[in-house]
């Protein structure tokens, strides 16, 4: 730990910039592949830290600062990402959002600061450093395809060894640190299905194929997979989210249309959901005499972290935080295209508490008064850079 307070004192003397770069990130937040003045800014602050940075990586706004040591070793990759979310910003604070309709309303922000943060200390202490630093700063988490995925495409992780991220947890408190092996985060797809009816009088019924009759059949029976289909020991959730059909009270609706999200962890899974959804549908709009469409759009896959590299940081994590503010990190059905780099790299995503006394940092991520407490940065930042001293120093 000795060896580390140089670069602590550091994090903690520049923790006020740290703060205006979320707070600035904050007021300015930008939609999923639409993030030109943010990328713009993170490329400006890596610039002036003296690291080389690679911009418009993936082709849709991403970036990388690279920090090379003194000596040679390993390459590690540290990931951030920076796009904000479809959200009016609710909140009475100084620093909120001067875009209407778009706030960083899961943290991204705080992420994105956090990293410039590391990079910014350890640019300071090269000399420290055997082997490189690769921050990944990365758009579109938030929207299907992903950004993760271009970046890869675009050999980001080119002769990286291991790459790590973390999350802000607002249903975390602060200073504890949530670290965790195997499958964290599910897999997520989306699908829309179109009911091909033929609509008519709604005095007539017999005269017409009823589409919303069918797809409150084909709702009801899609229910049923997770409980009849899939093994009662593995996790599976389908969602039934959008339901569209008819614009009046006496005609029966030529089509309906759906759209739902299924949540897995095994592949096996996902793909026994899949088919029968397909499966069902054809069934009941046979039986009905309708027809249907089905647009099924695979997601992100399930979040992996592997065992060996997750229990190296929480060992690191116990000793320079405590052993009590390291606990479990607990399965979500929640996606994160993070996954996409733990497929390719071995490492571990981790998340930290934002969460202190003031109910402003309890509200739940893509809430519209969603905040952190920034301290939470810091633990981040201490984080990282307690993972590079492991691999790197």
């Amino acid at each position: 730990m000795d060896e580390l307070q140089p670069i602590f004192t550091e994090l903690d003397d520049q923790f006020d910039d740290v703060v205006t770069w979320r707070r600035y990130m904050h007021q300015h937040p930008e939609l999923s592949f639409q993030e030109e003045r943010t990328a713009k800014f993170i490329e400006e602050k890596l610039v002036s830290f003296g690291l080389e940075v690679k911009t418009n990586v993936g082709g849709r706004n991403g970036l990388i600062g690279i920090l090379t040591g003194e000596q040679p070793g390993k390459t590690i990759a540290l990931r951030a990402d920076f796009d904000g979310l479809p959200i009016n910003d609710e909140k009475d604070v100084p620093y909120k959002s001067l875009n209407p309709g778009v706030m960083h309303a899961c943290g991204h922000d705080g992420h994105t600061a956090a990293l410039l943060g590391t990079a910014k200390a350890l640019s300071k202490f090269r000399q420290k450093i055997k082997g490189r630093i690769i921050f990944i700063f990365q758009p579109a988490e938030e929207l299907p395809p992903g950004g993760a995925k271009f970046m890869i495409e675009d050999h980001v992780l080119d002769g990286v060894d291991y790459v790590f991220g973390a999350h802000l947890a607002s249903g975390i408190p602060l200073g504890k640190v949530a670290v965790g092996a195997g499958y964290k985060q599910a897999a997520v797809d989306k699908f829309e299905i179109l009911i091909e009816g033929h609509g008519g009088h709604g005095a007539r019924p017999h005269n017409t194929i009823d589409s919303i009759v069918i797809g409150s059949e084909v709702v009801n029976s899609l229910q049923k997979i997770v409980s009849r289909r899939v093994n009662p020991l593995q996790s599976a959730v389908v969602t039934i989210g959008v339901f569209q059909a008819g614009n009046a009270f006496n005609v029966i609706a030529n089509t309906a249309r759906l759209e739902g999200t299924v949540r897995t962890f095994d592949e096996d899974v996902r793909k026994l959901v899949k088919e029968e959804i397909y499966s069902i549908v054809q069934g009941i709009t046979d039986a009905f005499h309708a027809g249907f469409k089905i647009d099924y759009l695979h997601g992100y896959p399930a979040l992996y972290n592997h065992p060996q590299e997750t229990e190296v940081v929480r060992n690191l994590f116990s000793d320079v935080f405590s052993e009590d503010a390291v606990i479990e990190l607990e399965p979500s059905m929640g996606a994160e295209d993070f996954a996409y780099y733990l497929l390719e790299r071995p490492g571990t995503f981790f998340s930290v508490g934002s969460q202190n006394e003031n109910e402003n940092t309890h509200f739940p991520h893509h809430h519209p008064k969603f905040d952190i407490d920034e301290r939470a940065l810091l633990t981040i930042e201490k984080a990282f850079v307690k993972i590079v001293s492991h691999y790197l120093f």
